[in-house]
């Protein structure tokens, strides 16, 4: 028999961080987008429809948030880096891919980033 494994995933999440190693970004804070999608075993889910059998999407967000506004950040890989260790020991992941991208930095590209994978 086979095994389910479910998908969750964040998508775009905006939010300001000090970052950079450029003059014209440590000036203040700029936009990050994050993008993170997690897959879970199924077995570690279950199928009682309760919020503590899942990983809460506000658990993902308020972790990310903290994390941002408590330091400041030279690198994208850190910064990814970081929240793939706090998502990473969660009770039944098995995957975890995180973006980020800063989407104001160059005039000619929609944005530059750094993705990260990690496999239980």
């Amino acid at each position: 028999m086979g095994r389910i494994n479910t998908k969750l995933f964040l998508e775009d999440y905006e939010v300001n961080v000090n970052i950079g190693i450029h003059d014209f970004e440590k000036k203040g804070p700029q936009r990050i987008l994050i993008n993170i999608e997690v897959v879970i075993l199924e077995e570690n889910i279950g199928n009682d429809d309760a919020i503590s059998n899942v990983l809460d999407y506000d658990f993902l967000r308020i972790e990310i948030s903290k994390l941002t506004t408590a330091r400041r950040f030279n690198l994208q890989e850190t910064l990814c880096r970081s929240i793939l260790d706090i998502i990473k020991n969660q009770p039944g992941v098995k995957k975890v891919i995180v973006r980020t991208k800063k989407p104001d930095v160059y005039p000619d590209c929609k944005g530059v980033g750094v993705e990260m994978e990690y496999n239980a």
